[in-house]
């Protein structure tokens, strides 16, 4: 029994090493999004929002109102009216005019 212990315990340690690298793989191409109040950003597009496929896939600009946490985000028009739900950054992409 201490064989097949000793095997299951090298599976286990080999199966965690082969997890980190994943992990650390995957997030060296991750680009953290930090917004401020007044920045201007692009928001996604709806599928309703789309008519065909050559549509736009991105909306603005608007700007930032409000960073609630957790990436989370209040928007308004460039002429002041409110967009009416929050935006999540991944759904976000700064504007460069």
């Amino acid at each position: 029994m201490d064989l097949l212990d000793e095997v299951k315990e090298e599976a286990r340690v080999k199966a965690e090493v082969v997890k980190r690298r994943v992990e650390r793989k995957y997030n060296s191409r991750i680009r953290p999004r930090q917004f401020r109040d007044g920045d201007l950003v692009m928001r996604k597009a709806h599928q309703y929002e789309m008519e065909n496929k050559l549509s736009l896939k991105w909306t603005g600009p608007f700007k930032i109102t409000e960073a609630l946490g957790n990436d989370a985000y209040r928007l308004e028009t460039l002429e002041g009216r409110a967009i009416p739900r929050t935006w999540n950054a991944t759904h976000l992409k700064f504007y460069y005019s």
